[in-house]
């Protein structure tokens, strides 16, 4: 039963639980011209002499380090906003063996994103360090080979040679169209776009790039570096063969693609935040108490984590951000619907862990 034995990877490490849904504030601005940034040509030397290093990806060195399906190939891959979900793919593809272009339009947030891509390596490595799997030295020599592959910019016209690029940026219809309209006309023609929103509908946003016929849904889940599941997902418009590349791909990456349709949700969010809902609107109607209904879901149906424990984990204003627009964009679809208590505790600003209260009081990641 694989969407079950992903359900439980998801809930078991809890503490990434929430960022499924991408959340509703800007991971990063896109707007152009976009300026310099001078982390690019202080590290040009030292990018340099890490290129030279071995690298240690032998199924990939195989195959010239392409992915290839039919006649679409892949082998240096975009990745635009290097914010919670961006740095991980960045990183996932980099560590694959592809070369990595990676984009942020605001300076700080590039900064930000390539140290978090340099601290995520140091403790996954030091994991294999300890195991003994890996001596330092290897250790040291994989994360510079890794490093040495990303080149961040915060130029739009440095993806011209991808011949993939994911955007990770604001879930907003609007600034996706602005973007994608950009980004059409720099990337080269034969070019993938892929988009990792989990919450909107890839066909509201694809037609932008005037070649919404090479536009997919690759949704991540976080942490990147460990989730094994990536959402594939299809248009109408989508070539077989350009979403067949894509499937590719994510196995190329060491990923266990799930193939979907442009629905809302794709399948993880669309089965898990209903659950959400309904099981908010159980303690809502006083039917139960929040701890019994968690308690229920984790003795009776083996859940790692109660539906409103996890709510409060993700954060109750994104879990309301995708209920809400759900419910505008699909009024005639039961399923979706948004509990009141739940707009009421985002309108006192209790948003669940990040603020230390939502239906729960939290002191850090620990529930009270």
């Amino acid at each position: 039963m694989p969407s079950r034995t992903c359900y439980l990877k998801i809930s078991r490490r809890v503490r990434f639980v929430n960022t499924m849904y991408d959340a509703p504030s800007p991971i990063t601005t896109v707007s152009y011209p976009h300026p310099s940034y001078n982390l690019i040509s202080q590290n040009m030397m030292l990018r340099s002499v890490l290129r030279s290093l071995p690298r240690s990806t032998p199924s990939l060195l195989a195959r010239a380090l392409a992915t290839s399906a039919g006649d679409v190939k892949i082998q240096k891959v975009g990745m635009v906003g290097l914010g919670l979900m961006g740095h991980g793919i960045a990183q996932t593809a980099a560590t694959a063996g592809f070369d990595v272009v990676a984009l942020d339009a605001n300076p700080k947030g590039l900064e930000s994103g390539m140290k978090r891509i340099e601290s995520s390596l140091d403790k996954l490595l030091s994991r294999g360090v300890k195991k003994g799997t890996l001596t330092q030295q290897q250790a040291d020599e994989q994360a510079a080979a890794t490093l040495a592959r990303i080149t961040p910019t915060t130029e739009l016209g440095e993806l011209a040679d991808c011949d993939l690029v994911i955007e990770a940026i604001v879930e907003n219809v609007e600034v996706k169209k602005e973007f994608y309209a950009n980004l059409g006309k720099v990337a080269k023609p034969s070019a993938i776009l892929a988009s990792n929103t989990s919450s909107l509908a890839i066909s509201d946003f694809a037609g932008s790039s005037g070649r919404a016929s090479q536009v997919v849904g690759l949704h991540f889940f976080n942490p990147v570096q460990l989730m094994k599941l990536v959402e594939v997902v299809r248009t109408d418009a989508t070539d077989p063969k350009i979403f067949d590349a894509c499937k590719q791909w994510v196995l190329d990456i060491g990923k266990h693609p799930v193939s979907c349709k442009d629905t809302p949700g794709f399948i993880v969010n669309r089965l898990l935040v209903p659950y959400l809902a309904q099981a908010i609107s159980l303690y809502e109607r006083g039917d139960a108490s929040k701890e019994d209904i968690d308690v229920s879901m984790q003795f009776g149906a083996g859940h790692p984590m109660g539906p409103i424990t996890l709510a409060d984990y993700v954060g109750l204003d994104t879990t309301l951000f995708i209920l809400e627009g759900w419910v505008r964009d699909h009024p005639n679809e039961s399923a979706f619907f948004v509990p009141e208590i739940v707009r009421k505790k985002v309108a006192e600003g209790k948003l669940g862990r990040k603020t230390g209260e939502g239906f729960y009081k939290w002191d850090g990641d620990k529930r009270l």
